[in-house]
């Protein structure tokens, strides 16, 4: 039978722990290692619609990008979504592993996903963080090449690509060919993009000033939102564990969206 233990121990060697950011939170967050597995839901976000989802299933374990505890909790309640989520969870015996910034940072992770996504080829690190054991960079920010094309084009290919409903953006003044990925909050690495030569940087959580930063920079820079560029890795995952544990049933959850809408 295959345990929590043996899925989290998997789950590190895709993303080991020490590719992580000082001030994240990753690993087995609520379970235990021993709890015998026989169905996975993996989603973004541990929040309440994947727990319910995750207890309607049937599910021991839920796989995740994001954490279920961001900041250390001083209560678990039924008067916050995460102490709801919690409790849930632990009411129905299901354990939750998440693989937050080390998936960004490891090979394969989010950010090689969203670069492969959006059609990008001869993909890099801009500025690798380390080597793996055998022999590969990781790091954060990934960047490729596009044939030459005009803003407007590139963008129908990312909003068709991620499946966004908008996008937020500020022209550099120039055609796309270089691009800089940084799934999620990545805007404040702007700076290593256009070190890099990029004209455009796809990424998300832009802030005002920082589209202004761009223009005046010279650099194309897409907000694609948090949801829509991380998200895609979960299809990564969902692939990796099915291959490694064909006994065991993985599904991506269905019932968790954007909860960003746009009017």
């Amino acid at each position: 039978m295959i345990t929590v233990g043996e899925i989290l121990d998997f789950v590190e060697a895709l993303a080991p722990e020490s590719m992580k950011m000082d001030w994240d939170n990753v690993g087995l967050l609520l379970g235990s290692r021993t709890k015998p597995v026989t169905k996975i839901l993996v989603a973004l976000d541990p929040f309440e619609d994947v727990a319910r989802e995750a207890t309607d299933w049937g599910a021991e374990l839920i796989v995740t990008h994001h954490p279920l505890f961001f900041r250390p909790a001083r209560n678990l309640t039924d008067e916050t979504g995460v102490g709801r989520t919690a409790l849930l969870l632990a009411a129905n015996g299901i354990s939750a592993i998440n693989a937050h910034t080390n998936l960004d940072c490891a090979p394969d992770g989010v950010n090689d996903v969203l670069a492969r996504t959006l059609g990008l080829e001869n993909i890099r690190i801009i500025t690798p963080s380390g080597v793996t054991e055998d022999g590969r960079e990781w790091g954060l920010l990934r960047m490729g090449t596009v044939p030459e094309q005009s803003l407007d084009a590139f963008l129908s290919t990312v909003k068709t690509a991620l499946h966004c409903p908008g996008l937020r953006y500020a022209q550099g003044g120039k055609s796309v060919h270089r691009v800089a990925v940084g799934g999620g909050a990545c805007a404040d690495e702007m700076a290593e993009a256009l070190a890099a030569g990029c004209d455009t940087f796809v990424t998300a959580d832009v802030k005002y000033n920082q589209f202004w930063d761009a223009a005046d920079s010279g650099l194309n820079l897409i907000d694609a939102g948090h949801f829509y560029t991380e998200t895609p890795v979960c299809s990564y995952l969902a692939e990796k564990l099915r291959a490694a544990f064909p006994a065991v049933s993985v599904k991506i959850s269905q019932s968790h969206q954007d909860c960003m809408k746009f009017f």
